[in-house]
């Protein structure tokens, strides 16, 4: 003969295993928001720490440099030329960094400084250039160094009252030469027109 449980034991024993099987999803729930996720686990290793990726820039340079007197014209370019001294040193324990230049040409002078500051949260450099002449900051530039130390550098700012893009972009060239370019784009970044080029040698 079959024994048949009694249906209000049946129901009770059913209420416990429910109510069990609710407490362990709270408590699953509960913990799951301590544990990294693997997105976030690969995100925050995926930030390149370059703190140092100026520290083989830091001294005295003689440079040399060309710049397009009448960017996005559409005249033919107009090139000066000039040449001088660039330093650069360190701030905050190297953790940012000064440029000092000061160039001279035909046409006049170039003086003016760009801080370097380094965000170790998003791994990234912004560059701000103030000119002598008149004591303002430009717009700054956002970027990084790549994994063959090459830095490219992005914003936005306003040429005659136009906006534009700025893509500046630093080469090492070898432990006594580097190069540096600037860009100006009209257009969203389809082309882009080169206003600045400079060489620098250690001293």
């Amino acid at each position: 003969m079959t024994q048949t449980m009694p249906k209000v034991q049946w129901k009770g024993r059913q209420m416990l295993r429910l109510r069990n099987h609710l407490m362990a999803l709270s408590i699953g729930v509960a913990i799951a928001p301590l544990q990294p996720t693997a997105a976030q686990t690969q995100a925050s290793t995926s930030i390149r720490h370059g703190q140092h990726d100026f520290d083989w820039e830091i001294g005295t340079w003689t440079t040399k440099v060309r710049v397009l007197r009448n960017p996005l014209s559409g005249k033919p370019p107009e090139w000066a030329e000039y040449q001088g001294t660039s330093v650069v040193k360190p701030l905050m324990n190297g953790r940012w960094n000064l440029v000092e230049l000061s160039v001279a040409g035909p046409t006049g002078t170039i003086e003016g400084g760009a801080l370097r500051l380094y965000n170790p949260k998003s791994g990234q450099w912004s560059l701000n250039y103030a000119s002598l002449g008149n004591g303002l900051l430009t717009a700054p530039v956002y970027g990084s160094f790549d994994g063959r130390g090459v830095g490219r550098f992005y914003g936005s700012d306003t040429l005659d009252g136009r906006a534009i893009l700025v893509r500046f972009v630093i080469t090492p060239k070898s432990a006594s030469q580097a190069e540096f370019e600037q860009a100006y784009s009209a257009d969203g970044g389809v082309t882009w027109e080169t206003n600045w080029f400079a060489t620098d040698t250690r001293r």
